[in-house]
């Protein structure tokens, strides 16, 4: 790399992944430019060997660098340390046991520069297993400036603050500069629901694009969305961030509805999956939800509840108690 900043900066967080990264540093060999940069930040794996493996793959991936903690932080905080060290213009993301096909980044790239836009969206591929199917980022207008702000609302559709995923897009530096990047530290799950809220009300512009070169790999073993342990439940703390962060904002009763709706989407899909979970963490999971639910207002509750579906709405009303009036 010669002395110019670079105009590109990967951050990707690793965490008990010796299995998947090869491809996944195969895949960054395979985009990787005299002007992109790598920043694999290892967090402290506790089952593998995820830090001597990147010591070994990364000695083929230019302009790299690996940033071991000094102990786990989760997801949310390894991105960060990988913020504080990228120099580039631009930001993206990739998670440890993910790919990318080959020139993605480089697509990627042209997209934020030719649309001169804060950021921009991409689709994605989902693997399960041998399976792949195409998930597009809920906005259909493609390739053209928009208004953030105007992709949050209606509240019983999906929109973009639906479609959290930081790895599933580019990110200009000037929202580093105005505080919109970072994660909130500690949070070892959902730790993009906050962070795509926040861009969404607070940046300027960006778009979507077509660009369908990240592959998510989905149902891995060591993955926080197949493990029933306490750290599952840091979706609370990252939806009662979201509605505090709201508080202030000049449109506050209108967007609350959708996060409200958002939060209560979250807790039904955690109380029907919850057979999963150790039953100390089931039980704190039904406390913690009726306590949420405790907070919303009835009215309000109810709004955000109507067209949810029958099972659901059902199981809400359990936890919470009440709500006979909500149409499912």
């Amino acid at each position: 790399m010669t002395n110019r900043s670079p105009k590109l900066s990967v951050i990707i967080p690793c965490f008990n992944v010796e299995t998947y990264i090869p491809e996944t540093v195969a895949s960054l060999v395979n985009n990787a430019r005299s002007d992109f940069e790598f920043l694999l930040v290892e967090d402290r794996s506790t089952k593998d060997r995820t830090y001597e493996a990147l010591l070994e793959l990364t000695k083929r991936l230019p302009n790299s660098r690996v940033i071991r903690h000094e102990q786990n932080g989760g997801l949310a905080t390894a991105r960060n340390t990988g913020i504080d060290a990228a120099e580039g213009r631009y930001l993206t993301f990739l998670d440890g046991d993910d790919w990318l096909a080959p020139g993605y980044l480089e697509s990627l790239v042209d997209h934020i520069e030719r649309l001169d836009v804060d950021f921009v969206r991409t689709d994605h591929v989902q693997v399960t297993g041998v399976q792949r199917s195409v998930h597009r980022a809920p906005e259909g207008r493609r390739n053209i400036p928009l208004d953030p702000r105007g992709s949050i609302l209606p509240v019983g559709e999906t929109t973009m603050v639906d479609y959290p995923y930081a790895w599933a897009g580019i990110y200009h530096r000037r929202l580093l500069d105005r505080g919109l990047l970072r994660f909130h530290d500690g949070l070892r799950t959902a730790e993009d629901r906050p962070w795509i809220w926040e861009l969404h009300r607070r940046a300027e512009s960006y778009a979507v694009a077509g660009l369908r070169g990240v592959f998510y790999r989905r149902g891995v073993a060591s993955s926080l969305t197949q493990i029933g342990d306490v750290r599952q439940l840091d979706f609370f703390r990252s939806f009662d961030l979201v509605l505090s962060e709201l508080a202030d904002d000049p449109e506050a009763g209108t967007l609350r509805k959708k996060a409200l709706r958002n939060y209560c989407v979250v807790i039904a899909h955690q109380l029907l999956t919850r057979d999963r979970f150790e039953r100390s963490v089931a039980a704190r999971l039904r406390q913690l939800a009726g306590e949420a639910l405790g907070r919303m207002a009835e009215e309000e509750l109810n709004e955000a509840l109507v067209g949810m579906g029958e099972q659901r709405v059902h199981v809400l009303r359990r936890i919470r108690g009440g709500m006979k009036g909500v149409a499912a």
